[in-house]
């Protein structure tokens, strides 16, 4: 087997959806008072880091960011370029 077939393999990521008035959040960094980086529940035992957290109102995105962190039924993700969520406790 040549060396460079498993260069062709990438790992998948998932991409997790969430309503924008259903999304309860903390916000952990903020600029403008835009959160940039959220801490979230997490149910979803599936969900791993290197997923991407989707934030949508409609067809409006609200967040889209990677998930970079999971421990204690809580996940990380970041947002620094496009975030419309407002900071605070959500």
């Amino acid at each position: 087997m040549p060396q460079n077939q498993n260069q062709n393999q990438s790992s998948n990521s998932q991409t997790l959806v969430i309503d924008a008035e259903e999304f309860a959040f903390e916000t952990v960094e903020q600029h403008n008072g835009i959160a940039t980086v959220v801490k979230f529940k997490l149910d979803n035992p599936d969900v791993r880091s290197g997923d991407v957290l989707l934030v949508l109102s409609g067809a409006e995105i609200h967040f889209h960011g990677f998930i970079g962190g999971i421990g204690d039924g809580y996940a990380i993700a970041a947002d620094r370029a496009g975030s419309i969520l407002l900071a605070g406790v959500h």
